[in-house]
């Protein structure tokens, strides 16, 4: 990597309290409900299922990997074991994504550090920005990968990360979309929350034989860091202190 890159590692998670002010993210874009049995997509659910996808003679077209999620009211007790319900928390989620191309590159795609990739050019990934209104058509993060240029790809491990708000993932559901044109659309959820763990990996894509083979992991961790280490990519990041 770039000294410039190295330089937006180690600066991403300071630059945190700043990125944040700018508003809460509702994400309820894009989400699907995984009671959902139209047959309209193929949902990964188990930690460790996988499912294949292999390319046409033309190789893979543009595609989008999404993440939706859905914060869910929360239950408090009142006297005498009664239940009120709270208004939603405001929480303040992002997509993430950290790549390893067939040449050894590796890096990360996410928001903070403004590491936005790129689609032409390597890594051949594409963040949509961070949008946090809740109100876009669509979805309201993604990335776009250059099917065109997917050989050149190893694997992408994909996550979301919570920087503000109260850190429990059964109040807010994430989850990941893949659209790969031609295919049903995928959707990998959740198979266990935990409580206390701002980063989630959600899913892992890898290319075998230029196809693509998309694993549910469902794994929380402290921070990027422990992510890093837990998944061999070796990246340099900074120690998560907000600035004074």
């Amino acid at each position: 990597m770039s000294g410039n890159s190295l330089d937006s590692l180690s600066s991403a998670t300071k630059s945190r309290a700043k990125f944040s002010a700018r508003g809460d993210a509702k994400g309820a874009a894009g989400f699907v409900n995984p009671g959902d049995v139209s047959g309209r997509y193929d949902f990964v659910s188990h930690s460790g299922e996988q499912i294949s996808l292999s390319p046409s003679e033309n190789g893979f077209d543009k595609i989008k990997i999404a993440a939706a999620w859905d914060i869910q009211k929360v239950k408090k007790k009142k006297l005498f074991g009664l239940l009120s319900y709270s208004a939603k928390q405001k929480v303040d989620l992002d997509l993430g994504c950290l790549y390893e191309l067939q040449d050894g590159t590796r890096g990360a795609i996410q928001a903070f550090g403004d590491m936005y990739g790129s689609f032409k050019n390597a890594p051949y990934l594409r963040l949509s920005g961070d949008e946090r209104t809740g109100e876009t058509e669509g979805f309201d993060e993604y990335i776009m990968v250059n099917g065109r240029k997917w050989p050149e790809i190893k694997r992408l491990l994909l996550y979301v990360y919570i920087y503000e708000g109260a850190v429990d993932w059964a109040h807010v559901r994430p989850q990941i979309h893949v659209r790969v044109p031609g295919e049903q659309p995928l959707v990998i959820t959740l198979s266990s929350h935990m409580k206390n763990l701002n980063v989630c990996v959600i899913a892992g894509i890898e290319n075998v034989r230029n196809g693509m083979v998309v694993t549910n992991y469902t794994e929380y961790f402290p921070g990027h860091n422990e992510m890093d280490r837990a998944y061999g990519f070796g990246l340099e990041w900074g120690d998560g202190a907000k600035d004074a």
